[in-house]
């Protein structure tokens, strides 16, 4: 896994009338750091909804970074994060894994990283807490099947149907071109948890 990326599982209480569990507690506050080391607090909560195909991101904000905590409450997704630090050791590399309503994890992502989603289920709804506040004018996107370092490739699932991009998300950038363009994490020094 990259590096400073946390995977939660949370623990799951289910008898005949449903389930319950606990999604996010003040214990995963020693987990959440802004880009330069110092606390960060969740501030901002999203929620979306997405037909099957749909591929959203891979979005990152380059002055207000937002670190996140994804999960998702109906439905199936393949989540993929991209490291843009460029002083960590994993510069360039990138993590996917299905998130569900049924596994019930939630991936806990740092401020410094592209991160999208492709919906697998007929629909998925898609929760995600933020470090920052959304800001459009700063919002960056990286190519969903752009080469990364060294020639390599998102593996995206394989899906049944065509991929939906939005016309914001058909003209995000290439890797190398972020990178050539300086619109990476170059400034910031990577603090090791």
């Amino acid at each position: 896994m990259i590096s400073d990326l946390f995977l939660i599982t949370p623990t799951v209480f289910g008898d005949h009338r449903g389930y319950f569990m606990e999604t996010h507690n003040e214990e995963f506050n020693r987990y959440i750091k802004h880009i330069d080391g110092s606390p960060a607090l969740y501030v901002q909560d999203n929620e979306s909804k997405s037909n099957k195909g749909v591929l959203r991101g891979l979005h990152f904000q380059l002055n207000n970074p937002q670190g996140k905590c994804v999960r998702v409450i109906s439905g199936k997704v393949y989540d993929v994060v991209v490291d843009l630090r460029v002083n960590s050791e994993t510069f360039g590399s990138w993590y996917g894994i299905e998130l569900s309503s049924e596994n019930k994890k939630q991936l806990l992502i740092p401020e410094g990283f592209a991160h999208g989603y492709l919906v697998l289920s007929d629909y998925a709804i898609f929760a995600y807490k933020c470090t920052r506040i959304y800001a459009p004018d700063d919002e960056v996107g990286l190519l969903w099947n752009s080469e990364l370092v060294e020639g390599d490739k998102i593996i995206w699932p394989h899906i049944d149907c065509d991929i939906k991009l939005s016309v914001k998300d058909k003209s995000n950038k290439k890797f190398l071109d972020l990178v050539n363009s300086g619109k990476t994490f170059t400034k910031y020094l990577v603090n090791k948890l």
